[in-house]
């Protein structure tokens, strides 16, 4: 792994690549517990498969953006190490699969060279900061909120305070009140807003989906924009501190507010604001990695090209393009159906699309691409080529365009198929429902499993993948049915209700019944889901329920969509490591791994960094003593007070007259300075050692 020096520029990225390398051979040779090192892969976007013994690579794009070298860069990469098939994701990442483990450090080395990361693209971490696709071409928002997503990446990525949290944390900047980025399902969300002459944004806190979805709550009307990251960093902070470690399931922020109370997580919030690195951070809205220079713009304009269906092509520019609020250019929406490109088909679109239209290509959250600054004389010719390559359908934002995960393509937790039944279910609209391709107000979404990474709890009609026992025991794929969700505006949304269960391929039957009956009863104007909610869950259930008949089912609905043999529900299994690892001792290695850490950090003059690595020794030599008494706490600061309860207050471990508590928990009662910094890190370390010397003195009786 020594050849990634000479490759890489930037030592902070090196570094980590060569401590992936590292990390890999350890875990192979057993010296490295499964758990531990699962969480360290996640973190660099390395991700188990379905399939045994190779990875899914999540490639990190903030906001969705990349530019056309970056998206050959990808290309390439998949054909090298992966199928060729690029997955474009929900959160405006791309994903490549059937990656070698062993492999994974040379592919993130050679996607460096163009910029792009892998880092903390899964784990427990920031996830990729989503917005908005149009942001900074659309006419209605009130400004762009790419720099401020732009900063957003930037200020977190490998940030101590957010490496090692309980669980995930996604954040999203929409660009305005109609909330395209979906803020109220994000643990934290942004919505710009301009009061008094001043940028800020309206700040929703606390939403999710999964199991068991939850909406957004509102924290700021309005905050300035100098105060969001400081926001950002204290609710982190409080988060990895507060937010449960044991049990995945409740350890999203949403269920910290669950427990303590919305009112009294703004209180631990605002407890942090003495120790934060920024109380006021100015973004940069001129020049940054977000901005469409000059030379990005269009500088080919193409000869007229000859439109073979007039009617496609009006359909296509009236639902799939918008005017610019840069005049006489268009942004254009492109549909791909579950998100998939191919590697020569990506290479194909940039050679005959650049130059034609703007070097920022943007994911979109509904799995698509979206094209920015594409001059009106430009158009024909775009359509001309999305055209031959399969990707000129109408209706991208329309009820047509169905968001849908890998399912059981790919990925370890899916039920039931969610890609086959896609296509199935956009055949429906297109053949039998033709006119609601101009519809948006309507969306459809599927997952495979109830975690909803295909957005299905907030869809106005969503499914996900489930199993049903027939009356003979076997079990068939089954599709739950939810209604009723969507986004309100503003950062308001409403969670799906879950109505009824249908075996999976009566899915398009589902979705016939479903929109027959809103087309025949709705009154006039009436969107859907004002006519679920006058209507109401049990009509609907009662509507279905002759779908969901069991009595009735044929052999055909034992397969799965996709599938060629009887439907069985499977578990995915993870990597092993085969061995006993001492787990305290491990945890005491990691905290010696972490004083490293600190001290870098302070030589480097990074006062905040050293001492959050410093708080990081604590609580981790601290959960290392309480293992060996086989004491579980399921949060930072659970350690804390138990460490105080098992050790200090019984006199077995003596801390100069202090608590515990006192001395970690100086880390919010301080600035930041040089001052405060050199003391915490003495004490840091004067700590381990004494921990060190514990366990030594435990195993040598």
């Amino acid at each position: 792994m020594q050849s990634f020096r000479t490759e890489l520029e930037n030592p902070l990225v090196e570094k980590d690549i060569i401590d992936l390398a590292r990390k890999i051979e350890l875990f192979r040779e057993g010296k490295i517990h499964e758990e531990k090192f699962r969480s360290l892969r996640l973190a660099r976007g390395v991700y188990g498969q379905r399939q045994q013994g190779v990875q899914m690579v999540r490639i990190k794009l903030p906001y969705g953006k990349m530019t056309f070298k970056q998206w050959k860069r990808i290309a390439d990469i998949s054909d090298e190490y992966s199928t060729g098939n690029l997955h474009l994701t929900t959160r405006q990442d791309i994903q490549i699969h059937f990656v070698s483990l062993d492999r994974t450090p040379e592919l993130w080395s050679k996607l460096e060279e163009d910029d792009i990361t892998l880092r903390e693209a899964c784990g427990n971490t920031v996830r990729n900061v989503t917005a908005s696709p149009s942001a900074g071409i659309d006419p209605n928002e009130p400004f762009d909120v790419s720099p401020y997503a732009d900063a957003t990446f930037r200020y977190f990525l490998r940030n101590p305070i957010c490496q090692e949290m309980g669980r995930k944390f996604k954040i999203a900047f929409s660009n305005t009140d109609e909330d395209t980025a979906l803020t109220y399902m994000h643990d934290m969300g942004f919505i710009p807003k301009i009061q008094d002459g001043k940028r800020g944004f309206k700040v929703v806190l606390g939403g999710g989906l999964g199991a068991q979805p939850m909406l957004a709550k509102t924290s700021f009307d309005f905050l300035e924009a100098d105060q969001i990251i400081p926001f950002l960093e204290a609710t982190l902070r409080v988060f990895d501190r507060h937010g449960e470690r044991n049990s995945r399931h409740k350890a999203r922020i949403k269920f910290l507010i669950q427990k303590i109370g919305f009112e009294k997580l703004t209180e631990l919030i605002q407890a942090e604001w003495k120790s934060l690195k920024s109380k006021s951070f100015e973004v940069d809205t001129e020049t940054g990695k977000w901005n469409v220079e000059a030379d990005a713009l269009p500088s080919k304009t193409a000869s007229e090209v000859a439109i073979t269906n007039q009617a496609a092509y009006d359909l296509w520019k009236a639902t799939n393009t918008f005017e610019q609020k840069q005049a006489g250019f268009y942004g254009v929406y492109v549909r791909i159906l579950n998100g998939n490109i191919h590697s020569t088909t990506s290479r194909s679109l940039i050679e005959q699309l650049e130059g034609y239209i703007a070097d920022d290509v943007r994911v979109t959250i509904n799995q698509g691409l979206m094209l920015k600054f594409v001059p009106e004389a430009n158009l024909p010719y775009v359509y001309s080529v999305l055209e031959a390559h399969g990707f000129a359908a109408a209706g991208a934002n329309s009820m047509a365009n169905i968001t849908a995960c890998p399912g059981t393509d790919t990925c370890n937790l899916a039920i039931s198929d969610s890609t086959n039944i896609t296509s199935k279910l956009e055949a429906v609209i297109t053949e039998d429902f033709p006119e609601l391709i101009h519809n948006s107000d309507i969306k459809i979404k599927i997952s495979g499993c109830m975690n909803s990474c295909g957005q299905h709890g907030m869809a106005n009609i969503g499914f996900h993948g489930s199993s049903l026992k027939a009356a003979d025991k076997r079990v068939l794929p089954a599709l739950q049915v939810l209604l009723g969700g969507g986004t309100v505006g503003d950062g308001v949304g409403r969670v799906a209700d879950k109505v009824i269960k249908v075996p999976s391929k009566r899915g398009p039957q589902v979705l016939r019944v479903v929109l027959n009956n809103y087309e025949e009863n709705a009154n006039e104007g009436e969107y859907f889901n004002d006519y679920y909610d006058r209507q109401g869950e049990k009509y609907f259930y009662n509507l279905l329920k002759p779908v969901a008949d069991l009595t009735t089912l044929k052999e055909d609905d034992f397969i799965d969509w996709g599938a060629s043999e009887q439907f069985q529900t499977e578990i995915g299994v993870g990597e092993c490591a085969s061995v006993i690892i001492d787990l305290v001792a491990t945890l005491l290695l990691e905290s010696v791994e972490k004083m490293d850490w600190t001290k870098a950090a302070y030589d480097e003059n990074r006062w905040a960094d050293s001492i959050y690595h410093a708080y990081s020794v604590f609580v981790s030599a601290a959960k290392a003593l309480l293992l060996d008494k086989s004491v579980s706490a399921s949060t930072q600061s659970g350690v804390i007070d138990k460490f105080d309860e098992h050790f200090v207050a019984k006199g077995e471990i003596s801390l100069s007259g202090q608590t515990f508590k006192e001395l970690v928990l100086q880390i919010n009662q301080n600035e930041p300075s040089q001052e405060f910094a050199t003391k915490y890190v003495e004490d840091a370390e004067a700590f381990l050692a004494l921990a060190k010397a514990y366990r030594d003195q435990l195993t040598l009786v």
